[in-house]
């Protein structure tokens, strides 16, 4: 495997800046998640790693080459694509086998073998090596593709949203055969996705994208607790942090230069009112099973936080509501304290 430099990568179409002045380092064997909305530049980016955009102006390096003027194939990239683009003709194992068999590599046909089934038992798909891939479920075909990649050892991996199209319960599952092979084999995996808990989940770092720019790069831990601004603060966390003015509930000792309070579950405390006195009313309960989405309404706002099942709320109960250690944010978006 090899490491992946970006150097001020920067990429137009028309008058459309999809990447902007983009420096990003990946380590040899390290997994990076792009995380960020339609349009944010993430696959852009996979592009001009793979050699399928040249970048206006700034260097790709791969493994320390200079790559910026490579072809694809001169590259060493692998890439997997949101959609399978499985051979319908074929069997899984011509599907495996077929990078394999590129006049380029000269292998033999035991060599094939060998590593179509190497890489068949990494995907846990070696029982349906004969099936044709139209007989196959979708999480099946997403393994070969998967697959496909992995056959080839290539420097590195590109991963465009690959889990998108299939249902919650098979994502979940190959969320964790991705991470696993990813460790099995030390690769180095660049994938993107909008999917906030495919990036919490499987990356060692999480870099957040906005507009073609890289806002912030960290650990998932980091990136959660310590959000740079407003932006990252709102892309992890689920429900999502909640983001108060200044003055609606008490506080907690904001510092100078606070206009907004932001609050996930962990930064508030709720109690039923007591006294005659209570910061908000609860509008609804959303039932999750072993935990609930408790809606409040506070001054005219709405706010949502997670409680355990038994806690003793209704709808209409007033409430109070205490901050613990929550973040602050200037005028700007950007943290106080950050």
């Amino acid at each position: 495997m090899a490491d992946v430099r970006l150097k001020g990568v920067a990429k137009a179409f028309g008058d459309k800046q999809a990447v902007s002045g983009l420096d990003l380092a990946i380590a040899d064997g390290e997994f990076v998640v792009l995380l960020g909305p339609t349009g944010a530049g993430k696959t852009t980016t996979l592009r001009l790693v793979a050699g399928l955009e040249r970048p206006d102006t700034g260097s790709v390096h791969i493994a320390g080459r200079d790559v910026t003027r490579l072809e694809p194939s001169a590259r060493d990239v692998a890439f997997v694509f949101q959609q399978y683009s499985l051979y319908p003709h074929l069997s899984v194992f011509d599907n495996l086998a077929f990078p394999l068999r590129s006049p380029a590599r000269r292998m033999s046909e035991a060599d094939i073998r060998r590593r179509v089934a190497e890489v068949a038992r990494l995907v846990r798909i070696d029982h349906k090596l004969e099936n044709r891939s139209t007989k196959l479920s979708g999480g099946e075909m997403q393994r070969v593709a998967i697959g496909r990649a992995l056959v080839r050892k290539p420097s590195i991996f590109l991963m465009d949203e690959p889990l998108s199209s299939l249902d919650a319960k098979l994502r979940g599952e190959l969320r964790l055969e991705l991470k696993r092979i990813q460790r099995e084999l030390g690769a180095t995996v660049l994938y993107v996705t909008h999917d906030q808990i495919e990036a919490m989940t499987m990356a060692d770092r999480i870099g957040i994208l906005a507009d073609g720019e890289l806002v912030q790069i960290g650990t998932p831990r980091a990136i959660y607790t310590e959000p740079a601004n407003l932006h990252v603060a709102a892309r992890l966390g689920q429900p999502a942090i909640n983001l108060l003015p200044r003055g609606l509930l008490p506080d907690a000792d904001a510092p100078p230069g606070t206009a907004t309070i932001g609050a996930r579950t962990e930064h508030l405390a709720i109690d039923k009112a007591a006294n005659g006195h209570a910061d908000g009313v609860v509008d609804w309960i959303e039932h999750l099973g072993d935990q609930n989405h408790l809606h409040l309404i506070v001054g005219g706002r709405k706010l949502i936080t997670l409680v355990d099942p038994d806690t003793p709320f209704g709808k209409g109960d007033k409430v109070t509501i205490h901050f613990r250690d929550p973040l602050f944010f200037d005028a700007s978006g950007q943290r106080i304290g950050g």
